[in-house]
């Protein structure tokens, strides 16, 4: 037993070297490669050509305007959201929740082609209903404020999370206190809850503006069209033009993007010192705010929200996709199935397409559930400050835009591995690997709450009684911990099959995925398969969200991020 297991302790001595040689090979080891070819360029010179150039002023200040206009309206639409649906009497708020989470499951390249489709003369959702532009009227989205505004749309379900965090904390007996001491609504709200949910917005501000600083597929349709380059459609640009210096170039670009999104998180850092508000009292259940002759008007102004945001542009994907060609009207008698027909029949591109995005989004899904259930085991049970140094390195990928960590892989699998002679670059391993550090901290999160409510004594009764550290995690700890496997598992699966930012980089022939297809049709001009593609993507999150809905009451709390 000394041998296998560490004094003192149930853990057995391979468990710890383990995880750490698991995080230093999906972390450490892709970004230090980053970090060195961009070292290398540098002292090469090359980087003061790259930083001088009026394309990289340009992608930067776009890059920054989208990112800020677009946390803006994150703000505006997620506190909004927030407000209402935590503190006040609403009605129906969880099938508001679920819906209002929605765009944010949904890919950002799906968004922008179902925005497209609501919008501008070729629309053919507003020809059937006889409110289309005149032709060589031009596309409103395809403009920087089209980015930020869906960007904002992409992001505010963050925000929401970000700040109906801190509102549910708010305690019911300091706001009934106030209203005893005679306080009005607004007083309450602009002199109390406003005031302590700052660090909620502080929170939302910076990873809506983090997150559209690395959002690739939204700038990608509505940005390329127009020649406005940010910085991640920059790199995907300068990849395709292969040259001699784009390794180097690209490794710098995407150090820049890795620079702003630490910025971002820093400055968000920064503005939450001094605001860590500790509140006396029971807290976990909200103020309610009671609307009275007001909640039928909210509730109308939630509801046609969601229709703008949700509803019409979706409806719109539906009628481009019944369309036998984009800008045609949709009527009766010109619906069809063909494009459905084409991309689920006869083009072998979008049979490939599903068939790798299923096997992916599966291998990672389970593939990390084997490997953060023994790391949640070490952060959870581990003591020392190896777990705050593991917890940073797993969370680093996930903080970082995916297109930081596509290029990041590029540069470590684009020789042949040394001694192995084996290449892959454009194959699916190198996909794989990247969606296992991308994603290591969505499956990591829920395994850490769950065993975190766990009582430590079953497991150490089971450990006195003799029983391994294998069979205590088949027998008391995986069945205890099971809701939140399964979320776990749903969670990776729904991103993993629907992404584009990180494969953008790395597909080659016989690798695309269904993000990769999905951008590829719509830049070659077929909008109709496309969409159609698009319309089995959104089913797809449809149902795994109402799956995960399902297993929502078994889960640890905050597991399922829209469940109040």
């Amino acid at each position: 037993m000394q041998g296998r297991h560490r004094e003192g302790s149930g853990q057995p001595r391979w468990l710890a070297p383990f995880v750490i040689l698991t995080v230093f090979l999906l972390s450490a080891l892709p970004l230090g490669r980053l970090a060195y070819t961009g070292l290398v360029s540098a002292a090469n010179g090359k980087v003061w050509a790259l930083l001088a150039s009026p394309e990289l002023a340009n992608a930067m200040v776009n890059t920054l305007t989208t990112s800020f206009l677009g946390m803006l309206i994150s703000l505006a639409i997620g506190g909004a959201f927030a407000l209402l649906l935590t503190l006040c009497d609403i009605r129906a708020k969880t099938a508001l929740s679920f819906l209002f989470m929605l765009p944010m499951m949904i890919p950002p390249q799906v968004t922008a082609l179902a925005w497209i489709g609501m919008t501008g003369p070729s629309s053919t959702l507003l020809k059937a209903v006889g409110l289309a532009p005149p032709l060589g009227s031009s596309q409103p989205l395809y403009s920087i404020a089209g980015i930020a505004l869906l960007l904002g749309v992409q992001h505010a379900p963050l925000v929401y999370l970000a700040l109906r965090a801190g509102l549910l904390a708010l305690p019911q007996e300091g706001i009934e206190a106030a209203r005893l001491s005679g306080a009005s609504s607004f007083q309450l709200l602009t002199q109390i809850v406003l005031p302590l949910s700052l660090p909620g917005f502080i929170a939302g501000a910076a990873i809506a503006f983090v997150s559209g600083v690395g959002n690739f597929g939204i700038p990608a349709i509505l940005g390329i069209p127009a020649s406005i380059f940010t910085l991640p459609t920059l790199i995907y640009s300068r990849f395709a033009s292969f040259g001699t210096s784009t390794f180097g170039d690209i490794a710098i670009l995407s150090g820049l993007i890795g620079v702003i999104a630490m910025l971002g998180l820093a400055i968000q850092d920064r503005a939450m010192r001094g605001r860590d508000y500790r509140l006396i009292g029971l807290s976990g259940k909200a103020a309610t705010f009671r609307l009275r002759a007001w909640r039928p008007l909210a509730e109308l102004g939630l509801w046609l929200a969601l229709f703008v945001m949700l509803v019409a542009p979706l409806t719109a994907l539906v009628a481009s996709s019944l369309a036998p060609a984009y800008g045609v009207p949709l009527t009766l008698k010109t619906a069809t199935l063909a494009a459905y027909e084409e991309i689920l029949f006869r083009q072998s591109v979008t049979r490939t397409a599903f068939g790798n995005s299923l096997v992916l989004a599966l291998t990672t899904a389970f593939g990390l559930l084997t490997v953060t259930s023994l790391t949640a085991y070490v952060l959870v049970r581990g003591r020392g400050r190896l777990r705050f140094l593991l917890s940073a390195l797993v969370d680093i990928p996930y903080a970082l835009p995916g297109v930081v960590i596509s290029v990041s892989y590029v540069l470590l699998f684009a020789a042949p591995i040394p001694l192995l002679g084996v290449t892959l670059y454009g194959t699916l391993w190198i996909i794989l690997l990247a969606y296992l550090s991308s994603f290591f901290a969505v499956s990591l999160k829920p395994m850490v709450s769950a065993l975190t409510q766990l009582d430590p004594g079953l497991e150490e009764a089971a450990r006195l009684s003799g029983a391994g550290f294998g069979r205590r995690m088949v027998d008391i700890i995986l069945p205890l911990v099971g809701p939140a496997a399964g979320a776990s598992v749903i969670l990776v699966f729904l991103i993993a099959c629907n992404e584009l930012t990180v494969s953008a980089l790395l597909w080659s022939a016989g690798t695309q995925t269904l993000g990769v297809v999905i951008y590829n049709l719509d830049d070659s001009g077929s909008f109709d398969l496309a969409a159609a593609m698009s319309v089995l993507v959104v089913l797809m999150v449809i149902g795994l969200m109402l799956l995960l809905e399902l297993l929502g009451t078994r889960l640890p709390r905050g597991v399922v991020p829209w469940r109040n």
